[in-house]
């Protein structure tokens, strides 16, 4: 805040600016080597695909999933399958299907339920009839 040290620091320097003048850097890069593999190349991770189930529902969904996934349409044909006929669609048979690890379909058939329609009888409509016929006057 004091006066004298805000003039030193705006003051120039003459000879502070001479020596920066004759400062000179050269700066180059090393040059670029390019190191022949001899044909190696790194293991790219290649996905294994495989079609999907889904029949007469495959205008619905995709046409290839990675193995060990299922598309939405395929989980809930498989849900409902089990849901349907779990003696004939057990866990291991779904795993085996769609190339599925067995812990996996396990705990998707515990957690998830497909939904449930139903729909009510209509209960019949009763006439209302007494045990007198009413006479009009």
């Amino acid at each position: 805040d004091s006066p004298e040290i805000k003039e030193e620091v705006i003051r120039k320097d003459d000879r502070l600016l001479t020596l920066l003048k004759d400062v000179y850097v050269e700066s180059r890069d090393p040059p670029v080597q390019v190191k022949d593999g001899g044909g190696e190349h790194l293991p790219s991770k290649q996905v294994e695909k495989r079609l999907t189930k889904l029949g007469h529902l495959e205008a619905l969904d995709v046409k290839k999933v990675s193995k060990g996934k299922i598309s939405l349409v395929e989980a809930l044909t498989l849900l409902n399958n089990h849901k349907l006929q779990p003696q004939i669609w057990t866990a291991e048979k779904i795993a085996a299907e769609y190339s599925l690890e067995l812990k996996e379909v396990n705990s998707l058939l515990e957690f998830f339920i497909p939904f449930t329609v139903l729909e009510f009888p209509k209960k019949p409509k009763k006439a209302i009839t007494s045990h007198e016929p009413k006479k009009l006057t």
